[in-house]
């Protein structure tokens, strides 16, 4: 199972994946970050599309096309904005990773990249969000065959070697 995982070090919008995962904000409408980049890689008809979509509460997952992105979807997630733990980040973020996946099963992806979800601007510790990001992800897997590949794109070597930490200690 440890095989269908791979890190890179790299820009999401590169990847020529079935589907890419973007770290959105609610309104879905564009932002700064991996939103950012990847409503200017996809082009305007990405956002036309978002608008249409009307928004996606934090945890859950909207699908949209990819446009001018290699990949062929794009799945929005809103991650939670960390407020020290007590506000049920966790779980929140355990969502974004579950929905995400479901979201790829239900499009035909076979292969899905994701950023680090919630851990630039939301500010969810680093270490506490990639545990979370490889323990669903070894949950969906060890249930699920229909994904044959999940690529965690890390932008940045701390991001990267945590990554790489992370995954030694959950897929034994």
């Amino acid at each position: 199972m440890k095989e269908r995982v791979k890190i890179i070090e790299g820009d999401i919008t590169k990847q020529a994946v079935d589907a890419i995962v973007n770290a959105a904000n609610t309104t879905l409408l564009g932002g700064g970050g991996v939103d950012g980049a990847i409503h200017r890689a996809a082009g305007p008809e990405l956002l036309e599309e978002t608008r249409q979509i009307g928004g996606c509460p934090t945890g859950e997952a909207r699908v949209s096309r990819g446009y001018r992105l290699p990949a062929k979807w794009v799945i929005h997630t809103v991650g939670p904005v960390w407020a020290g733990g007590h506000k049920n980040e966790d779980a929140l973020l355990a969502n974004c990773y579950k929905n995400s996946l479901r979201a790829a099963v239900d499009t035909g992806a076979k292969t899905i990249a994701f950023p680090s979800i919630s851990t630039g601007a939301y500010r969810f510790p680093l270490d506490r969000a990639t545990e979370i990001a490889m323990k669903e992800t070894k949950r969906f897997l060890e249930s699920d065959d229909t994904v044959k590949q999940v690529i965690f794109v890390c932008f940045g070597g701390k991001v990267l070697k945590t990554y790489r930490d992370v995954l030694v200690r959950i897929f034994r």
